[in-house]
């Protein structure tokens, strides 16, 4: 029997159902119709993507959601999901000149609403573009490659999308649990790139099954590395290897798995009545320790090494994470984990904040009693590609090297990368932003490649 609030894993209040139900068509009306309509929108300027904000919030307020949608659709491929996921505080609704009257408008709310009911209604379907202009391989299905393969498809380009995966989706199917983002949303958000003539190959392991010489052999003109990090950094301290330590990525990706059937749900890595201490405090350790709470452990901690006011996570994902009763304790740094086959619990120093503000370790140890140790302290890129590739440079961290002319170009002709594969671990809006940039430097490519060609 599946996870869901009818089990033992979760309470009726902490399923994994989706949290947020969303805007009703009345509320979503009234909530545009605040909005200023700003000769200069901040709101804009706030988003990595310059969504046309105000303009599709307009076209919401006096009804005309066909026309939102369109709106929208110039600047995104994935607009349910950036309704659902994106850091909006930090930067749409964040940047609201309303704000400082502390009744922004909720930006992320109407993009989600109006996603939603264009797809239920089926008002604006995609057209695939009738001119193909070359022939791009896309390596990895998340926000990156999904938002490169939409964009050069709208471009008129022939566009394949491998994945290794059995579902395409990437950390949006895999590493974002369904309470924040409903996996039947993102098939949804890829049937309709798919629309755009786009080709999803699953089970595919490029620098395994396929690497990227074959794929230039096979004629494709330009091959877009959207691979994301796939490994957990992992914590360097005494205990790591025991039984009981699960990494966050591991944790999030088996849930998801066991929810849609695909493994068995005695695969389930947290059990009923654990005692679970999370290390980190970014979004993922929320993630992980939301995920936790619903698995019913016994309790859930979060141990992090700085305070309160210093953690990566969304400050709405915190303090979600309170209300569902997981703990927190700061200025705690951990030493080693304790056990000898088995995790028995974690020790850590207490760490103080000195007069300008430096975090200094005390020298004083404690313990805190645990069956599970979750790390979630980063993710690093696999080099299954670079190493099955001659001329493809990494920095010293493994993130692959790109040029800015053409825009993403890696070391090695035609092959370009983007996201997370590049850089460190960011939203996924970020990763979209990258991702149109990098579309616009392929294509650019592409047709000085051609015009080559044709002299």
């Amino acid at each position: 029997m599946l996870i869901d609030k009818q089990t033992n894993f979760a309470k009726e209040r902490l399923s994994f159902n989706e949290i947020d139900e969303g805007f009703t068509t009345k509320e979503a009306i009234a909530e545009a119709k605040r909005c200023l309509n700003c000769p200069k929108p901040l709101c804009r300027a706030g988003c990595p993507i310059e969504n046309e904000i105000p303009s599709f919030i307009l076209a919401l307020a006096k009804g005309n959601i066909g026309e939102a949608s369109t709106i929208i659709a110039r600047r995104s491929n994935l607009p349910a999901v950036c309704g659902r996921v994106c850091p909006h505080e930090k930067q749409c609704e964040g940047a609201c000149i309303l704000n400082k009257k502390n009744c922004g408008i909720q930006i992320g709310k109407l993009e989600r609403f109006i996603a939603d009911f264009d797809a239920e209604m089926s008002i604006d379907r995609p057209k695939c573009a009738s001119l193909v202009n070359g022939k791009i391989a896309v390596i990895g299905s998340g926000p990156a490659g999904l938002t490169v393969a939409g964009d050069l498809a709208k471009l008129g380009f022939e566009v394949i999308i491998f994945e290794s995966q059995e579902e395409p989706g990437g950390v949006l199917m895999y590493g974002i649990p369904e309470f924040r983002l409903g996996k039947e949303i993102v098939r949804r958000e890829i049937k309709r790139i798919e629309e755009l003539g786009v080709t999803i190959k699953t089970n595919v392991l490029v620098g395994q099954d396929l690497t990227v010489d074959e794929l230039f052999a096979e004629g494709f003109d330009a091959i877009f590395i959207g691979t994301g990090t796939v490994l957990p950094k992992i914590i360097d301290i005494p205990g790591k290897d025991l039984v009981g330590v699960i990494q966050a990525t591991y944790l999030l990706r088996m849930v998801t798995l066991i929810r849609t059937e695909k493994i068995d749900e005695k695969e389930i890595p947290v059990n009923p009545h654990d005692r679970v201490v999370v290390i980190g405090a970014g979004n993922v350790a929320m993630d992980a320790a939301r995920t936790a709470v619903r698995l019913g452990a016994a309790k859930v901690t979060v141990v992090y090494r700085r305070t309160e006011n210093d953690i990566t996570a969304l400050h709405s994902e915190y303090e979600a994470a309170k209300a569902e009763g997981v703990e927190f304790k700061w200025l705690s740094s951990p030493t080693s984990i304790l056990g000898t086959d088995q995790v028995i619990g974690l020790e850590y120093e207490v760490q103080e904040i000195d007069g300008e503000g430096k975090v200094y370790g005390t020298g004083k140890r404690e313990v805190i009693e645990a069956d599970k140790i979750v790390p979630a302290i980063g993710q690093r890129p696999a080099a299954r590609i670079v190493s099955t590739t001659q001329g493809i440079d990494v920095n010293a961290n493994g993130y692959v090297v790109t040029r800015d002319r053409p825009y993403g170009m890696t070391t090695r002709k035609g092959v370009f990368a983007g996201g997370d594969v590049v850089h460190e671990p960011a939203t996924v809006v970020l990763a979209m932003k990258e991702a149109k940039k990098l579309a616009a430097g392929i294509a650019q490519y592409v047709e000085a490649k051609k015009l080559i060609e044709n002299c």
